[in-house]
């Protein structure tokens, strides 16, 4: 049977294949659809040329080596000699991820040199890479999140090549890999959309550039492309979920949403690859995203929880300016821990109006952290926590991250304590695009009430300066050594690894600031205050140190210390024994 190439162009009365020099004349066959019996083969560069036009890159192309405003490569998926024809995806309750940028991963910023850091992600723990977004944008460094060649993989990166010999190198590892997509919107340089079709909306307004048509007229096409575009990184990449970008900039009135409509389609795929897939979604306090379908959701199976990141962070630094302005206490953080979200219907100040809803099951389907590339590269000075915070707060960050409720996720370099900067870069070629985007960084910048003092993201140095330095990794073992026990202990914990806990403790106020929260018979503590506090218990317990901030063993017979800005993780505590210590707090506070 012929194999052809199809094409959505309701937009062109005529449309031909150009695969080199050769023009192949596209039949057309229904609904702005064409079609020819003849498939660019491997290797070989082509394009669509619309009503006699100039050659434009196919909206699914496999691979751009030529960037985004070039002809397009075929590529046969089916070339590639997997060495885990076997794996299987491991499950996502009991996951420690760890978001890298390919870009400043490594110094050469590839796949390939990726590969050669593994083995330092497998000696930390982590189970999961996840992988901010690789399909092909403008060009050579950007953080990829204004993709126009959706199909492609970012060619400075590696290609589809190098991305498949990264996946494969993961999974000889052990290690799943997630990718970061992006449905809300597409990028502005190389987007060649219009010249086919209803692909884009002005309907619906992104503050990062054009909507895709989801609700409007001639939209099924579009909606197939983007599921297509799902099922084509899972299978084609043999990747173990994704992480759907921004969702609640996604705007679909249909009676099936957009997110429904992919949950089914990977559910689908599933009994096609024979293993577990996961989607997680970047979104803010919407619970429908992770509810069963037959509960009136969505069924993703995780979401980012942002409320546990602003509490944390708002708390432990004092910063108020933006988002951070609803945030900053300890019952807050508290609150997120236990769950889930801080705002479930309440008034934001920063929004100005009220915000959430009640997620009725926190456990596993939420992905908490202390950092991530937002949250660090949307600071004029790409500051990390270690910048921000002194080393023992840093330490304790760590702990309520790791051993919290939730699925924990690591920002690239944060095990030891990164010094080098994460900013915000971008290399467009257009003018106006690069002043457009500066202009909307300042703003976000002032609303932080933050120094405009960040680097020109246009700048080949301000990338350069993002690269991780391994060189710093041993020059920190003390917290690389600290985040290593703590990934351990949630794994090798049956209760801390299950993401269930049944009692969150919380007190604030003038004498005393601390948290504490128990999973069965394991109980973890932080305080923040400027002296030690005391948890009194019978002499007679059996409780065991699994670990502290410190490394100074806090039991003494009856009793635990926890020093000033310190944490400590006890087994043994039974519930009713739990109580009566964190009630001898205040009685033992001085």
């Amino acid at each position: 049977m012929a194999r052809r190439t199809v094409l959505w162009a309701p937009y062109a009365s005529r449309v031909d294949l150009v695969v080199d020099s050769r023009r192949f004349p596209m039949e057309p066959i229904d609904s702005g659809t064409f079609a020819v019996d003849h498939v660019p083969p491997h290797g070989q560069d082509y394009g669509f040329s619309l009503n006699g036009g100039r050659l434009v890159p196919d909206p699914r192309s496999p691979w751009q080596p030529h960037g985004v405003n070039r002809r397009s490569r075929g590529y046969d998926h089916d070339a590639f000699d997997w060495s885990t024809p076997t794996w299987r995806t491991t499950p996502l309750a009991g996951s420690v991820l760890y978001e890298l940028h390919v870009g400043t991963f490594t110094q050469k910023g590839t796949f390939f040199a990726a590969v050669d850091r593994l083995d330092a992600l497998v000696d930390l723990g982590v189970t999961t890479i996840a992988l901010m977004p690789v399909a092909q944008f403008i060009g050579e460094r950007g953080w990829g999140y204004d993709g126009v060649s959706l199909f492609a993989v970012h060619s400075a990166y590696g290609g589809p090549d190098g991305l498949k010999r990264f996946v494969d190198a993961c999974h000889a590892r052990n290690l799943n890999v997630i990718l970061d997509v992006v449905y809300n919107h597409v990028g502005t340089e190389g987007n060649y959309f219009p010249k086919f079709g209803p692909y884009l909306t002005d309907r619906y307004k992104t503050p990062w550039g054009a909507a895709f048509n989801l609700d409007g007229a001639d939209s099924a096409p579009v909606r197939r492309f983007l599921i297509d575009n799902a099922i084509w990184w899972l299978q084609h990449f043999r990747l173990d979920g994704l992480r759907v970008d921004s969702v609640q900039s996604i705007v679909d009135t249909s009676q099936v949403h957009l997110l429904l409509e992919l949950s089914r389609a990977i559910k689908d795929l599933e009994a096609v690859v024979k293993r577990n897939l996961h989607l997680i979604a970047e979104t803010r306090n919407d619970p429908r995203v992770v509810l069963p379908e037959e509960s009136g959701g969505y069924g993703l199976h995780a979401q980012t929880s942002d409320d546990f990141h602003h509490s944390l962070h708002a708390f432990l630094t004092g910063e108020r300016g933006g988002y951070y302005e609803d945030y900053g206490s300890l019952p807050q953080l508290a609150t997120a821990i236990r769950h889930g979200y801080v705002f479930t219907g309440q008034m934001s100040r920063y929004r100005r109006r009220s915000f959430g809803a009640p997620l009725a099951s926190p456990d596993f389907r939420l992905v908490s952290y202390s950092q991530n590339h937002d949250q660090v590269g949307n600071r004029p000075d790409g500051a990390r926590l270690t910048e921000l915070l002194s080393p023992d707060l840093c330490r304790v960050a760590a702990g309520l991250t790791l051993l919290g409720p939730h699925i924990p996720m690591l920002f690239q370099g944060e095990e030891w304590g990164a010094k080098t900067k994460f900013y915000f870069f971008t290399d467009y070629s257009r003018d106006d695009l690069a002043d457009r985007m500066r202009a909307g960084r300042q703003q976000r910048y002032e609303l932080f009430g933050r120094a405009a003092n960040a680097p020109d993201p246009q700048a080949e140095s301000t990338f350069i300066s993002s690269k991780l330095d391994w060189d710093g990794r041993a020059q920190n073992t003390e917290l690389l050594n600290w985040y290593r026990e703590l990934v351990t202990l949630r794994k090798s914990t049956s209760d801390l690894a299950a993401c269930r806990f049944t009692t969150i403790e919380c007190r604030h106020d003038p004498s005393s600031r601390w948290i504490a929260y128990r999973s069965n018979l394991t109980l973890v503590v932080a305080n923040f205050s400027e002296f030690p506090i005391t948890l009194s218990f019978g002499p007679e317990e059996q409780i065991t140190m699994l670990a502290t901030s410190t490394g100074r063993d806090p039991l003494t017979p009856g009793q635990a210390t926890v020093d000033p800005r310190s944490l400590i993780v006890l087994r043994g505590l039974s519930l009713d024994v739990m109580r009566g210590a964190l009630e001898s707090i205040s009685a033992t506070t001085g």
